[in-house]
């Protein structure tokens, strides 16, 4: 069975020889690998393009070990690339694997400590000789402890185009799940969707699989890009990141809670560092809250959402099932995969009480989706079934100040309608599969 990742390979058509590396990246196991040595070579091959001009390397394979030396490696491409009068696609699959080499024609005593990186020849040198060949047009997958989100920017620079790769949107998975939407939406909301999770039919199978996930791989991975002693207190952030999604927390917070829960204190330094590394990792992405009136962020409390709620789901063994939260977390991800900034918003309200005084009181705005000039507010309810649910629900949107669009995303099936106050409502399961409701 084929999963069609039909929004990812349309971005890679568009930049097809746009003279820059393509870097595939993702949580691992998303499928990056699926995506440009099956479909988008198929993909080729039904534009025309002849088998043996498609060169593909995966590091990872026996076969093709020699080549994690970043210099066997070019060599070996442009040998296949033998005709500089046609153009060649070059696949490496795991470009991380590759090791780097020394030069050993430089006495290293002679070279400042600062440069000594230099006297090395790594993948990325590799990849920008074979990107100066006007004939090549060169792409990479790579994730894991040695190819992070941070080293994209830092060695790549204008030099690469990095799609990033989710796990399945809902979209994808009802697409090859079908059946009753609201049974695909229940199934997705309790398994995610990691593509192998999705394919497996059996669901013991599907927990021991994203369970393993977390220790085998993502953790291992970042204990060993950080060198960390164990991962003990990184586990237990990951734990309470799981059981707080769609609430705000702060390093300090995260802090005292894996002390708590560890029996020995860590510091707010730790952790900070810690939550980046679990970001760098695509394990969770962070939301920032902005001042909806006062047109500014708020430095913390922050927002923490997890890439896959399957993952999140089989790593707390499906305890802490809060529907609201794990919608709130669809949702977030959903607006990141379409490609738009998403902040969360909060709304600032002077109310009076019954002494007279006022007071300020602040109200959030679950999502802020930004779209150039305009912005969309986007609030995650389960139902507004009363009036007294509606208000809850609707205050910070119509104390925004302004005249931006405003949705409603209930737990359900239901059409989209508006209300009198210009507020559109919505059900979750439209909102996922209809991209034209934004």
């Amino acid at each position: 069975m084929i999963i069609e990742r039909t929004h990812y390979l349309q971005k890679i058509i568009s930049h097809k020889w746009n003279r820059k590396v393509k870097i595939i990246t993702g949580i691992r196991r998303c499928g990056k690998s699926f995506l440009l040595f099956d479909l988008y070579r198929q993909h080729l091959l039904d534009s025309g393009v002849s088998e043996d001009h498609i060169i593909e390397v995966a590091l990872d394979r026996k076969e093709h070990a020699p080549y994690r030396n970043p210099i066997a490696l070019g060599e070996y491409v442009l040998a296949r690339a033998s005709n500089p009068g046609e153009q060649y696609y070059v696949f490496i699959d795991e470009i991380q694997m590759c090791y780097k080499v020394k030069n050993s024609d430089v006495d290293e005593s002679s070279v400042p400590e600062e440069d000594r990186d230099l006297l090395y020849t790594t993948f990325y040198d590799t990849l920008n000789d074979l990107l100066s060949k006007k004939y090549i047009d060169v792409y990479v997958t790579g994730s894991n402890s040695k190819m992070l989100s941070s080293d994209i920017v830092t060695n790549f620079r204008d030099r690469g185009s990095e799609i990033r790769v989710f796990p399945l949107s809902f979209s994808e998975f009802y697409s090859f799940a079908g059946g009753e939407k609201a049974d695909a939406f229940e199934e997705y909301l309790t398994y995610g969707g990691m593509p192998l999770a999705v394919l497996e039919q059996d669901e013991v199978e599907k927990h021991i699989y994203l369970n393993s996930l977390h220790k085998l791989v993502y953790l291992k991975d970042i204990v060993e890009r950080y060198k960390l002693k164990d991962d003990t207190i990184l586990e237990a952030l990951v734990d309470s990141l799981y059981s707080a999604v769609g609430s705000l927390t702060n390093t300090h917070k995260q802090a005292n809670t894996a002390g708590s829960r560890l029996g020995f204190s860590t510091s707010d330094h730790t952790i900070k560092n810690y939550l980046d590394y679990l970001e760098d990792a695509y394990l969770f992405k962070r939301a920032k809250r902005y001042d909806v009136k006062g047109r500014k962020y708020y430095g913390t409390p922050l927002k923490y959402y997890a890439t896959d709620v399957g993952l999140r789901n089989a790593k707390l063994n499906y305890r802490q099932q809060e529907r609201s939260h794990l919608i709130e977390n669809i949702i977030f991800n959903e607006l990141i995969i379409r490609g738009f900034a998403v902040d969360v918003g909060v709304v600032e309200v002077t109310t009076k009480g019954e002494d007279g005084k006022t007071a300020q009181v602040q109200y959030e705005i679950d999502f802020i989706v930004n779209t150039g000039s305009q912005k969309i507010y986007i609030q995650s309810a389960q139902n507004v079934d009363t009036d007294e649910k509606k208000t809850q629900e609707t205050c910070s949107l119509k104390n925004s100040g302004d005249f931006f669009r405003k949705i409603v995303v209930l737990d359900g099936n239901q059409k989209l309608w508006m209300d009198e106050d210009g507020i559109s409502y919505v059900g979750v399961i439209p909102f996922l599969l209809d991209k034209t409701l934004l």
